[in-house]
């Protein structure tokens, strides 16, 4: 249900209940500031509701912008995504609109990093594997050749060197990592040397030489699939390819044929495509597999930090004030 309060400034949501409605525990903050008008509410009543909408509000990917959504809204002023990642809004047409649009990056840049380090360390050392030997009703005893891969010491490539990628590599030095790194842009110096963090121009170089390889970077058309079969095997046998960027940016037939094959030693994945996996998919099936349900940010002070970063963004669009972390086109 949308709001009493008229006076303040309707802003759409996706809806209160189900897998893709906001928070509950942010819906009475949000309340504060604006008159919250669902899509159901939206959709009963076009006309009556359509023009007093002055910001879309998109939490889990929801609602979905489109062409048709946005000539409904004459009065819609900004696009507040939750989160860093954009490919499923439509910039161009978007700002064709003169809509603008803001995120996130900050609030998930820190538990995505944390999520990175999770997945290798747990792929590395067999957690998953070693949980499920440890409550088994048929283990009798615990195998002294039963091993994993050292962490300490060993060689993190880092694909994708934004805000997550630089804190993954601010806490893989704290395990004496060698890193490597690969981004469009190569960092300041002083930022490679206060994480000892080594550029790699070309990709093949730091695949070739990465005892883990971490993908923390946006997924465009550019980087669709940018690690494929060729990629994969370029890789160590013993390699481990975390993903925490998006399931797309890996040719997941390949990863799966290269898990299966001993090509590379092993993946831990929080992202897929789709997301969730067909419960028959092969991934599902492979022991050298750690899977997460795309939940770098699932932290309730990430999710409440970019509440609050929306509702700011929000605030500064209506006010002609300048917009914090506003997306600009390229």
């Amino acid at each position: 249900m949308a709001m009493e309060d008229q006076d303040l400034p309707g802003v759409l949501v996706s809806g209160f209940e189900g897998p893709s409605g906001i928070c509950k525990d942010h819906v009475g903050e949000l309340q504060k500031y604006f008159n919250l008008i669902t899509m159901q509410d939206l959709l009963e009543n076009k006309t009556q509701v359509g023009p007093k909408i002055q910001a879309a509000y998109i939490w889990n990917r929801k609602p979905a912008i489109d062409q048709e959504l946005l000539q409904s809204l004459p009065a819609l002023k900004i696009v507040a995504n939750a989160g860093a990642g954009l490919d499923h809004l439509d910039l161009k047409l978007i700002a064709s609109f003169g809509v603008k649009v803001a995120n996130t990056p900050q609030a998930v840049s820190s538990p995505t990093a944390d999520m990175g380090m999770a997945l290798l360390l747990a792929a590395a050392r067999r957690v998953v594997e070693g949980h499920q030997l440890a409550t088994s009703p048929d283990t009798k005893s615990f195998s002294t050749n039963w091993l994993g891969q050292e962490v300490t010491g060993s060689t993190l490539g880092i694909i994708g060197m934004g805000s997550i990628g630089y804190k993954v590599a601010q806490r893989a030095r704290a395990f004496e990592m060698n890193i490597l790194y690969h981004n469009r842009k190569r960092r300041k110096s002083e930022e490679e040397e206060a994480v000892g963090a080594t550029y790699c121009e070309r990709l093949d170089d730091l695949l070739q030489r990465s005892d883990f390889v971490m993908l923390a970077m946006s997924l465009t058309p550019q980087t669709q699939r940018l690690i494929g079969r060729r990629e994969l095997r370029l890789m160590k046998p013993t390699a481990i390819l975390v993903n925490i960027g998006r399931g797309l940016l890996v040719d997941q037939d390949a990863l799966v044929e290269a898990l299966q094959t001993g090509v590379i030693g092993a993946a831990a994945l929080d992202v897929s495509y789709p997301e969730p996996l067909p419960r028959d998919h092969p991934l599902l099936k492979l022991k050298n597999v750690t899977l997460t349900p795309h939940i770098g940010s699932a932290t309730h002070q990430a999710r409440w930090q970019m509440m609050e970063n929306l509702i700011g963004s929000i605030l500064a669009s209506l006010n002609g004030l300048p917009i914090p972390n506003e997306v600009l086109l390229k």
